[in-house]
């Protein structure tokens, strides 16, 4: 199939940050500072650390370092679904936290509930849509797997729908899917960069101080707390910090061996038309994924484009990010394919905007937490691509642990153990390039797991796109 005409305009750029909207860029630190917290990095996981941080104490001085803008990487680039899970899902949950998955689950459904809570509270408009997510199956070996998770969901007191391939059909027209499970209330769907730049302006109005282009390059430990160099050559000396960086190496060399950064790439098709969005149904709205081991997402904007992205998870040797890898051509090529033939009656439909960029995963594929520096660094990594709902449950986690104080989340195993690390290097670029050609036989050969696979399982180590 020739996409070339499909992608020819696109533009290599965020959809969410071509904003006409986007705020004014604030001024780097000029100074040094001394601050109560200091937190390090402004996405997701930084601004709601900052937002929580000054709910708990308004009194408290907190100041946020971002290296370039807020929200420029993974919280202004991901496909904008806002999910409640905090494990990546219930059968990674039941296989690694059998014991308090009932618990995680209620709390990532509070979690959801408190997002929305926030943005009505402070009247931050990120298009949030509460539609849920369906899992659709487009191979025969996928439909009895959605029908064993809708029984299993039901047992953690999930509303899951099973549906059969008329009534998935009947809710969004592709000849594609066999069968699906929709999720009512685990899911919403926003715009990211919109929740970013919401999050930036109610914390400037709770007194957060919040510098642009101050990236930190090193974390030192003294008498007087955490300090702080920036690029720059200031200083920020703070009572405890927060390393909210993610994908991005951490200060904590400790931690690196913990994340492997993973590049995922979408699509933005131009506005459908009202035919063509009646021709495609969709009338519920719901976020969309499908079931293999390499899967696309994908979801309708306010306006009513698709964004369409996943698939390809490329890992560069020796954990390189670079701008540069931010484009690549040939996943772009092979995306439209693969939304052309989900929806054939959308044949002559434009994209307007592709882009990529890193996300951060860890061999557990869901967060991890941990204390530096006698207690008074505090970071969480290792979201895997389900940061936008559960970045701030993990704020809520640091601060506990900043806390020094037990509490309901310090006690959870969740966040007393830690992820298995992944190897050096050759052997992490063997096994994650070996990992991802398997998951891609195991989609060729109904599902069927080979031995490295099996391995990886026994071992609790793997690869997740």
């Amino acid at each position: 199939m020739d996409v070339s005409h499909a992608l020819a305009g696109a533009v290599p750029q965020s959809f969410w940050l071509d904003d006409p909207g986007r705020p004014a860029a604030l001024p780097p630190l000029r100074e040094d500072v001394r601050c109560d917290l200091a937190v390090v990095g402004a996405g997701y996981s930084g601004l709601w650390t900052a937002l929580l941080a000054k709910e708990r104490d308004p009194g408290r001085d907190v100041v946020v370092l971002e290296g370039a803008r807020i929200g420029w990487a993974a919280s202004g680039r991901n496909g904008g679904f806002c999910a409640a899970s905090l494990t990546h899902g219930l059968p990674n949950g039941i296989d690694r936290f059998p014991d308090e998955l009932r618990t995680l689950t209620r709390l990532g459904a509070e979690n959801l509930d408190a997002i929305e809570a926030t943005l009505r509270k402070y009247r931050i408009d990120c298009d949030w849509e509460r539609t849920g997510e369906m899992n659709v199956a487009t191979a025969p070996w996928q439909v009895a797997e959605l029908r064993e998770y809708a029984d299993l969901a039901a047992q953690y007191g999930e509303q899951v729908e099973f549906l059969d391939a008329e009534h998935v059909r009947a809710q969004v027209n592709s000849p594609s899917y066999l069968a699906a499970a929709w999720d009512r209330e685990g899911c919403a769907i926003i715009h990211p960069a919109k929740l970013a730049w919401g999050l930036q302006r109610v914390c400037l109005e709770l007194g957060v101080r919040i510098y642009e282009r101050s990236p930190v390059v090193a974390l030192e430990k003294s008498v007087n707390g955490p300090s702080l160099r920036t690029k720059q050559g200031k200083w920020v000396v703070a009572d405890q910090a927060v390393l909210a960086t993610n994908a991005y190496p951490s200060l904590l060399k400790r931690v690196r061996p913990y994340i492997v950064p993973v590049y995922d790439y979408v699509l933005m098709t131009e506005p459908l038309s009202a035919g063509q969005l009646a021709e495609t149904g969709w009338n519920e709205r719901q976020g969309i994924g499908d079931s293999g081991n390499q899967f696309h997402y994908y979801r309708l904007t306010a306006d009513n484009r698709i964004l369409w992205g996943g698939y390809d998870a490329i890992y560069h040797y020796g954990s390189r990010i670079r701008a540069e890898l931010d484009q690549r051509p040939a996943t772009f090529s092979k995306l439209a394919q693969h939304f052309f033939e989900t929806f054939p009656h959308l044949e002559g439909l434009k994209f307007t905007h592709s882009w990529g960029g890193v996300i951060d995963t860890c061999t557990r594929f869901c967060a991890f937490f941990g204390t530096a520096h006698s207690g008074r660094v505090a970071y969480a990594a290792g979201y895997t691509g389900l940061g936008v709902g559960a970045t701030r449950f993990g704020a809520n986690v640091m601060l506990d642990l900043l806390s020094g104080k037990p509490t309901e989340l310090t006690d959870l195993q969740l966040v007393r153990t830690k992820p298995l690390p992944f190897p050096p290097e050759p052997f992490k670029a063997v096994g994650v390039n070996l990992t991802r050609w398997s998951l891609d036989r195991a989609d060729h050969n109904d599902g069927k797991r080979n031995l490295w696979l099996r391995t990886l399982d026994r071992a609790g180590l793997g690869f997740d796109s």
